[in-house]
């Protein structure tokens, strides 16, 4: 089975056993729009049916990683138009997110090089999740005016500690050591060794052996996170349930790791910071990644009424000033009544009227 050419956003192919979904935008590093979200579902339909499918691995093309995330500029560009067409692509991303983290067969993501936003959204809700040396993970939504989405609300929150709560609102990017210690990925596997993986799970001919595979080529990431040696301050800056709870514990804490994540968070969305700590924490007693999956998607249409995430995306991505003007500009003009209204549920839900 062969679908897409060389030139096509997504390819769609077998090799012996394996279904391949590779994601072909390299000079974007492989970010997502609606007809790669689109041609992964058909994809992923079209393995499930195959009965000499075992597994389906995920990767992406290019030498820089991946998935860098969802293609925010399609949706800054789509500012005046309905709120429709504005949420449409999170309307076909949210529920693919859904699909792998219940795929029926085992889902192998590679996660070389740079793995962000809807780029963990793809990865981390597989079966089997792969980082290498190179693998660059981040949930760097704060920076734009956003928050972590992709059913990030779901997966943060179980990490070890404050590490999920210290990863959403910091966006500081992690490697293979602190991705597996979070709870974000599973193995690690040298970048050079994926050909020669890719190539033995297609020759797994039953289900339950992949997970074996997969384990007889992981090793020990060569660097050490930062996560596991920070946890303990991690966990007494973090622990709080306000922004400004959390600003003055790093402000008193006074050692060099407080004084560089406090000097990022003083760069990120006021407005983003409250909202992604309110969907973090109720993240955490969720029923399951249904729910925050409709909780993000209500928040996420909020956000596109408001000022910061297309002020975060020009500032970043259309201008590069690297300059965002926030509004409101500080934390104390964030009101608690303003973030409730982020968390209004979407009528109908997200969910309605797909298969689950």
């Amino acid at each position: 089975m062969q679908q897409g050419l060389p030139g096509d956003e997504v390819i769609i192919q077998t090799q012996g056993h394996a279904g391949l979904i590779r994601l072909n935008r390299p000079k974007a590093i492989n970010s997502l729009n609606e007809a790669m979200v689109s041609g992964m579902k058909a994809g992923l339909d079209a393995f499930a049916r195959n009965s000499d499918v075992t597994c389906v691995i995920l990767s992406g093309e290019g030498e820089r990683g991946l998935c860098a995330g969802g293609d925010v500029r399609q949706i800054y560009a789509a500012k005046s138009a309905s709120p429709e067409d504005r949420t449409r692509f999170w309307r076909e991303e949210f529920p693919l997110n859904y699909t792998i983290s219940h795929y029926p067969k085992p889902y192998v993501a590679l996660m070389d090089g740079i793995v962000m936003g809807g780029g963990v959204g793809i990865s981390a809700h597989g079966r089997y999740r792969i980082v290498t040396e190179r693998t660059r993970l981040a949930m760097p939504e704060t920076a734009i005016g956003y928050f972590p989405d992709v059913g990030a609300t779901w997966l943060l929150p179980r990490a070890p500690g404050e590490a999920g709560t210290w990863l959403g609102l910091t966006g500081r990017e992690i490697g293979a050591a602190d991705a597996i210690y979070a709870g974000l990925a599973d193995y690690h596997v040298a970048s050079q060794r994926l050909p020669e993986l890719v190539h033995a799970l297609a020759d797994v001919s039953f289900a339950a052996d992949v997970g074996a595979v997969v384990e007889s080529f992981s090793s020990k990431p060569d660097a050490d996170g930062i996560l596991a040696p920070h946890q303990r301050r991690i966990d007494a800056a973090f622990g709080f349930d306000t922004i400004e709870e959390i600003i003055d514990a790093l402000v008193s804490a006074e050692d060099s790791f407080a004084k560089e994540t406090l000097s990022t968070l003083q760069l990120r969305s006021p407005t983003s910071l409250k909202l992604t700590l309110r969907l973090l924490r109720l993240g955490r007693g969720s029923s399951g990644l249904v729910e925050c999956l409709e909780r993000e998607f209500a928040a996420g249409c909020e956000v596109l009424r408001n000022h910061d995430f297309y002020e975060g995306v020009r500032a970043a991505l259309i201008d590069k000033d690297r300059n965002p003007k926030w509004s409101p500009a500080t934390l104390d003009e964030v009101s608690d009544e303003e973030i409730d209204s982020y968390c209004v549920p979407t009528e109908p839900p997200l969910f309605r009227g797909h298969r689950l």
